[in-house]
């Protein structure tokens, strides 16, 4: 009788707990520097869907001016990249960053540590140090050897936002669950040229998707032997730093903020997040869900003052 009102009150002990929190959630940062492309918008967006998906933890690094509003235009300064330190994925969106050493060591002791990162469009083109010597491999060598290219030339803007001007394809090869759910469609990104001619995609890149230009500069100048009309725009590599373990990379080079209108796109961008970060199993077979959070109009592409002015950084609880 004792061993069964022992067993009893074990079990209304025991069964009384709460549930241990998932401690696994991955910490996802992002780096956000570009004042073209409005990333400012387009990966808060995404940052939030993630949040409801994975239950991931947040973090978003903008550029900022002095009063600690975004302010893309700011090349020398992104917020808060010591998150980096902790962090299980960095998603980098950034565009000719001459940052301080304090800030650029962030990003390059992530790289070289083994972890996964994903890459938008002009992280092909991260950095640009024009006056400082001991940075100028950042310009290229360094997205070449960790995102598969650096940049090289695009098929022209033509009606920046006001018509799509690249049709995406699944390449009949194409064999990763980052494609789940995602079906060809029409891009506003102006095609980049990052394989063919003179250039070789780097390292053991593996592109899944391709872009065909539908207007294109280089075809007016008879120019497509050295910049064809079909490029890839999406692919995963490795890359290994100096801690000896490879890093899982995926990267598109779309990311024209309309594009992320599209659920194609957002449904490609999660995928390969997911990817990344090594949770592939977790991607059902019509992709993660992309149903956005909150309407997301963003600004049109553009320099100058066309990103929204006056915005401080957001916090995603």
């Amino acid at each position: 009788m004792k061993y069964f009102l022992t067993l009893l009150i074990l079990s209304l002990i025991f069964g009384c707990q709460p549930e241990k929190e998932d401690t696994e959630k991955p910490k996802v940062v992002f780096v956000i520097g570009d004042e073209e492309y409005r990333s400012e918008e387009s990966m808060p967006m995404l940052a939030k869907i993630l949040k409801r998906e994975m239950g991931a933890e947040i973090s978003l690094c903008f550029s900022v001016d002095s009063a600690g509003y975004i302010d893309p235009n700011r090349l020398d300064h992104i917020e808060g990249l010591e998150a980096l330190k902790d962090a299980d994925l960095m998603v980098m969106f950034a565009r000719f960053r001459e940052l301080p050493p304090e800030e650029l060591k962030y990003i390059t002791d992530y790289a070289e540590s083994g972890r996964p990162m994903v890459g938008f469009r002009t992280a092909t083109h991260t950095f640009l140090y024009k006056n400082d010597t001991t940075q100028k491999q950042m310009n290229n060598e360094w997205p070449t050897k960790v995102f598969g290219q650096q940049w090289i030339t695009h098929h022209g803007h033509f009606e920046d936002g006001h018509g799509k001007l690249t049709e995406v394809s699944i390449l009949p090869e194409a064999d990763t669950p980052i494609l789940n759910g995602v079906e060809p469609f029409e891009a506003y990104s102006w095609l980049y040229h990052v394989d063919g001619g003179d250039w070789k995609l780097a390292g053991d890149s593996k592109p899944f998707l391709e872009g065909r230009s539908l207007k294109s500069n280089h075809e007016m100048n008879g120019d497509l032997d050295k910049y064809p009309l079909t490029n890839p725009v999406a692919w995963t590599k490795t890359y290994t730093g100096t801690s000896g373990k490879a890093s899982r990379v995926f990267f598109t080079t779309l990311g024209h903020p309309f594009d992320f209108k599209i659920e194609n796109m957002r449904k490609l961008a999660l995928n390969g997040i997911y990817w990344a970060l090594g949770h592939e199993d977790e991607i059902p077979e019509n992709g993660i869900n992309a149903e956005l959070t909150e309407p997301y109009e963003p600004n049109n592409s553009g320099f100058g003052n066309e990103f929204k002015t006056g915005i401080k950084p957001i916090l995603i609880p």
